[in-house]
Formats: structure tokens, sequence, C-alpha cells
């Protein structure tokens, strides 16, 4: 194949460096402010979840940074950019997960007292269901998280020269620092700034590309030349790997997977004075997703406008497609000091939120989930300081993770869909417990093992058998304008390579498309629930506690009494069996109460741990409780 001369892009300069290093200290710095300013609340619950006392602004802007990766930041454009507009899509998707989210996991998770989201396996299920999605958690986080570190640096590195190694040693030690300080109130309002540096530095690219491309109507009809803007394909085919389909019903298990019952994001909404407070957060922080996904898929669109007769990647400018967008940066603002350094900070505060996220939530699973179960009646103090202890354990974990990626090689992409697989099954878990009263211990654990398996069996198989051009369908490319090294082409002299041989279901199942690895999660992890608890037996309404129950039915068998109750197999879910106090907490009314001891889900020495129990009173409280809440 003809090889081609670089035209070469710009360098970083020492106002790029001193912009990047700008938003690691004012990072640092907001830390610091928060340890300052917060060093007389010393307990584990101001630590963990901010005294419960957030605001629904920064916890939304906190959202929506923490989950726009510099994964996102440096990937969008590029899958733009090969196969075009269809991840707009993706808003609608976002959509929904903020509407289900927001209406159906975190209303029962707000009023059940939780701080970490696996308590609530424990209220509804057992201690053994709660420890085994806990381990998975936080394996799969920190296996997550370290590539999220390393991945993006990589792609800097190559392009910009940008130092590899100091950059991920500066964002483990600067995350853990901060986290550790300020708690969750550093890490929410640090995400805020960071979400403000990311729209900045989208803002630099969109305006500059846009200036050279000869405008917003040029660049648009350069993009719609090169079919990028055929953003609806109705192909019902689930190998197809972008589809309107596979992106509004895959994305949106996969997302509701991350969101829904993801610790990062629940302990942000908890973390609000109230439950309407924390449903705004999720509210204002799908306006930020969709700024975030807008200002990507435009990039996207710019960068094909300006390479669409010399393609970077084909030409072999740089060696993989995440690296296009940030030779697209130093190329068109190489020669603006400090822009491209914006542009960086852009990239890392996308790293930098998502993982404090994660060390933070990882703090705080294993503090709830595993250390207060070995260790009872500890100290607000101690508490504190185990947690800040955990916070440093998991920033080294995680840092000492993006050290092992860089040996994985092509395991990288196997790792980043971690999350994916083990989203489905924990997203099926938890519809079991919200959803489906009857549902015992039991069916919920092996319906947990049943779509682990089933998750890893298609996605590992799409790892090790790629889909071909056929389901990817990625768009034609151009080297037209390239300057050729010389005027003969060099031809390649390797021999042909034969395809290797492929199992029968290299083609079907290991082809389907890696939106829906959550979906095939999440569909066998219910039906193994069913399945399970039909053979086991089924729990008794009674001995389920409402406020750990969502009621659906009302709405899906509104015309009827009759056939909610029916749905809800016995449960007490009507306001007219709960008893409201002036306090703000509520109890079972005597005479809709029993005395029968439950199988599982809530025994009698269980419900007297409840966050928020009162034994003696048997009653819960809890700041987001209001009169006006119906089940």
């Amino acid at each position: 194949m003809p090889e081609f001369v670089s035209p070469g892009v710009g360098v970083f300069s020492t106002w790029d460096y001193v912009v990047f290093a700008a938003l690691f200290v004012v990072s640092s710095g907001i830390g610091i402010f928060f340890a300052v300013k917060e060093r007389k609340k010393a307990s584990s619950r101001e630590f963990l979840v901010g005294g419960k006392q957030m605001n629904c602004v920064p916890v939304a802007l906190s959202l929506t940074a923490s989950f726009m990766s510099a994964v996102t930041v440096l990937g969008t454009p590029s899958e733009v950019y090969r196969f075009g507009g269809a991840f707009v899509l993706f808003g609608f998707s976002y959509s929904m997960v903020v509407l289900f989210t927001a209406e159906l996991f975190v209303p029962v998770f707000y009023r059940s007292g939780i701080t970490s989201t696996y308590e609530y396996l424990e209220l509804r299920f057992n201690k053994t269901v709660r420890i085994a999605a806990t381990l998975i958690y936080i394996i799969q986080t920190i296996v997550y998280t370290g590539v999220v570190v390393y991945a993006p640096a990589l792609a800097l590195n190559q392009v910009t020269g940008f130092n590899l190694w100091g950059s991920v040693f500066a964002t483990g030690i600067v995350c853990t620092f901060y986290c550790t300080l300020g708690g969750l109130k550093a890490v929410v309002w640090t995400d805020a700034f960071q979400m403000v540096v990311m729209v900045l530095g989208f803002l630099t690219v969109l305006i500059q590309g846009t200036i050279v491309n000869g405008g917003v109507t040029s660049a648009w009809e350069k993009a719609e030349a090169g079919s990028r803007l055929l953003v609806f394909d109705f192909d019902p085919d689930p190998l197809r790997r972008h589809t309107f389909w596979t992106i509004t019903v895959g994305g949106t298990f996969t997302w509701l997977g991350i969101y829904g019952v993801n610790q990062s994001t629940i302990q942000r909404c908890i973390s609000c004075k109230s439950e309407k407070h924390a449903k705004l957060a999720l509210y204002f922080n799908l306006i930020g997703l969709w700024v975030i996904l807008v200002c990507a898929v435009f990039s996207g669109l710019l960068m094909f406008a300006y390479y669409r007769n010399c393609d970077p990647w084909t030409a072999g400018f740089v060696s993989a497609p995440d690296q296009l967008m940030p030779y697209f940066v130093m190329d068109i603002l190489g020669s603006l000091p400090g822009l491209p350094g914006l542009f960086v900070a852009c990239a890392f505060s996308g790293t930098l939120s998502t993982v404090a996220a994660s060390i933070n939530a990882l703090a705080t699973v294993t503090y709830e989930d595993l250390v207060k179960n070995c260790f009872k009646n500890l100290s607000d103090r101690l508490g504190t300081w185990i947690s800040k202890g955990l916070c440093i354990v998991f920033g080294v974990a995680c840092t000492s993770m993006a050290v092992a990626a860089s040996q994985m090689g092509g395991v990288v992409q196997a790792a980043l869909s971690i999350h994916g697989m083990c989203g489905g099954p924990m997203l099926g878990l938890f519809s079991l417990g919200i959803l489906f009263p009857w549902i015992n211990w039991k069916g919920a654990a092996g319906g947990l093992a049943m779509g682990i398996a089933m998750s890893f069996w298609v996605g590992i198989g799409g790892f090790v058998y790629p889909a071909g051009p056929d389901k990817a369908f990625p768009l034609p490319l151009s080297t037209n304008s390239c300057l050729p090294l010389n005027t003969t082409d060099i031809i390649s002299t390797l021999a042909p390579t034969l395809a290797s041989e492929r199992p029968v279901l290299a083609d079907t199942w290991y082809c389907m498309s890696y939106l829906y690895y959550s979906a095939v999660g999440w569909i066998a992890t219910v039906i193994a629930g069913f399945l399970i608890t039909s053979v086991t037996g089924p729990n008794r309404g009674e001995d389920v506690n409402p406020v750990l129950i969502r009621p659906v039915c009302n709405l899906l068998c509104f015309w009827s009494e009759k056939y909610k109750e029916m749905c809800w197999c016995g449960v007490q879910h009507d306001a007219d069996c709960m008893e409201f106090h002036d306090n703000g907490a509520f109890s079972m009314k005597p005479e809709t109460s029993t005395n029968k001891e439950p199988q599982n889900g809530l025994n009698k020495d269980h419900e007297n741990n409840i966050p928020g129990y009162n034994p003696e009173e048997k009653s819960y409280s809890n700041a987001g409780l209001s009169k006006d809440m119906h089940f």
C-alpha cells in the first residue's frame, strides 16, 4: 500500500502545560478547602454522603462529569468520524435512563435510608446477595477505572508527546488527594468545575473547527456528502453494531446498568437534601449529558469535514482511532499557545471526575458493606479515618491497575467492556428486588450468577471473534489528497492471510452488537430469578417491606384495585396501610402489620439495623419523606 508524508502537527508549549497544570491545582485546592471547612464535622456520614444536605445543581454537574469520561471525549468524535452521526441517538437512551432512574430506582433507595446501594440487597434479600454484589462491583470498578486512566493518557501521549506516566500518576495522586481530604463534597464540587472545563474545551474545538472548515454550512455539506448525516437506520438486526434499535434499546439497558443502580450515581442522589432535589439533579444532569453528546458528535463531523480527502488513520499518521481527536486538535490549535492545553485539560477533566467518583464509591461500599459488618459499634471519628484510609487504598489500586493496563495490549478493549457486562446482571438483580415482590433470595442469587455467565459469554466471545465489516458498516475514508512519500506506490509483499477457522456462534451469537450485552445479562438474570423462585417457593407478601418495592403496577393496573393487589402479591403498599408521623417518619399501621417471622427480606434482628429505624417506635425516618408520598 502507498505510504504518505505526515504534514506534522503542533507540539505542546509551555502555556499548554500551564493551562493543564491549573486543572490539577484547582482540583486539589477544592479538596483542601472542604477539608478545612468541614474539619469539625468528623463523621463518616458527612465524609461519604455530604451529610445528605447537597443541592441539586452541583450534584447534577457532578453526575454528568463522572460518566462523561475521557473515553467519551476522545472516543465519541472518532466513532462519528468513522461510522456517522447515528451516535446522537444516544440522546434518546439518556432520556429513558434518567426517567427510569429518577422515577423507579432513586425513590426506593432514598426512602430506605441507605448509604451503599448494596445495603438494599440485604434489606430485600440477605447478606449473601449483598456481599456477592459488592465484591463484583469492587473488582469491575477497579479494572474499569484503571483502563479509563491509562487509555486516554496513551492516546494523548502518542499524538501530543504529553508525558504518559507523568499524567497517569498525577491523575491518581490528585484524585486520591482531594477524595481523602474533602470527601464527597470535594468530589462533587471538583466535578462541577471539571464539567465547566470539559465544555470550554469542546467549545474551543468547535469554534476553531468551524473556522478552518469555512463555516457551519460548508462543514455540514461536506459531512452530508460523506454520508455522515445518515442517522436513522431502522434495521432490527441485533447483529448490526449501531442502528436505531441497538442504540435506543440496547443503549438504554447499557446506561441504565451504569446509571440506575451504580453506587457512584446513587451515592450522589442520596446525598441531596431531599428526594425532590435528588430527582432534579438527575433531570438537570440530562441536560448536561445532551450538551456533551452534541459537542462530541459535532466535533466528529467537523473532524471528518476537515480530513475528508486525507484520513490520518488510513494514511498512517496515527496508529489508532482514539488518536484522531488529539491529532485534529493539535492540527488546528497547535499554533495557538494554551488552547491545546485547554483541550487536554478537557479530556483529563473527564478522567479525573470518573476516577474520583470511583474512589469515593469504592470507599463507601467497602466501609458500609464490609468494614461495618465485621466491626460493630465504630465511632464516627474512627469511621471517618477508616473511610479516608480506604480512599488512599483504592487510589493506589486504581493507579496500579492503570500500570497493569499498559501490559494488557488488546485486552484493554475487553476490560472496558466489563463495565457493560456487569451492569446488565446488576440491573437485573435490583429489578428483581424492586419490581417483583415474590422473588426470594435464592432466585436473586441464582439470577445474578446466570446473568454474569451469559453476559460474559457473549462479551468475551465477541472480543475473541470480532464482527466483520458487514455488521459494523464503517463508512468510506479517503487518502486522495495526502502527499505520497514518492511517486511509486510501495506494493505490500505480504502473502494474503488466510481466514482463521471460526466457530458456528462466531457469526451469530458472538456477532451481537456490544450494546445488547447488558440486555442479555438483564434478561438472563430476571428469567433465572423467576424460575428458581418458582421452584424454591416465592416470598409471602406480608414478609416484604413496602418501602423496598416500587409500585409500578399502580400505573399499569390503575383501573382495578383487584389487579393491583394481585400484582403486589399481598405487599401492603397502599398509602392507607402506612402511618405517617409529624417528624416525617413512617411505619406500618398496627392493624396491617404482621407478627410472623419472615423467611427472608426483613427479619426482626435485621429490621433493627435498618438505617433510620427505631425499634422502640417501630418507625423509619428519612429527611426526604413527606406525607404526600404514594407507594
